[in-house]
């Protein structure tokens, strides 16, 4: 409170000076900071981030801000220190990428071969299937698929056996 005195006699005025709250101050001025931030950034989003970052810094340390003498230019510069921050570090980003090789390797994709062999390995039953795909392409010995997939050796030899002829039969146009 602060008293004004006169001559004579003593005429006291009462100023308050209480610092807003924190809610009053984020109501008045979060727009107009996100507005701003948003014309720096040209992104809405960004914009909200940063605003939202900066305030959040002013609610933990509302006590010393409030009496500051403008809390919002604290909170307004943290914006702008965070926006700052973000266009660095995404220009610093930028610049590593611009520098990475811009070719990068190509694999050519599955031959008709390739494409023939998966097609009609779908057509063979499941365990028919599981079998040569473990024995051929995984390198496991029978005995180990057998194992795996709690069967005998000898069922699992009869699967090869009948997936390879109806692979035979598949690659070979389909006709029995």
């Amino acid at each position: 409170m602060t008293a004004i005195a006169s001559s004579e006699s003593e005429t006291r005025i009462a100023v308050h000076h209480d610092p807003p709250s924190f809610d009053e101050v984020y109501a008045a001025h979060y727009a107009d900071l996100t507005v701003q931030l948003y014309a720096y950034f040209g992104d809405r989003q960004e914009a909200h981030d940063v605003v939202q970052e900066a305030f959040y810094r002013a609610l933990v340390r509302w006590n010393t801000v409030a009496g500051y003498d403008d809390p919002v230019a604290w909170i307004r510069r943290v914006a702008w220190n965070l926006a700052v921050s973000r266009w660095r570090r995404a220009r610093t980003a930028l610049s590593f990428v611009r520098r990475q090789a811009r070719i990068e390797p190509q694999s050519d994709g599955p031959g008709p071969e390739r494409v023939a062999l998966v097609a009609a390995l779908g057509a063979l039953p499941d365990n028919h299937r599981r079998a040569m795909v473990l024995h051929y392409m995984g390198d496991m010995p029978v005995a180990e698929i057998a194992q795996r997939e709690g069967v005998a050796i000898g069922t699992v030899k009869s699967w090869l056996s009948r997936g390879r002829a109806a692979l035979a039969v598949e690659l070979a146009g389909g006709a029995r």
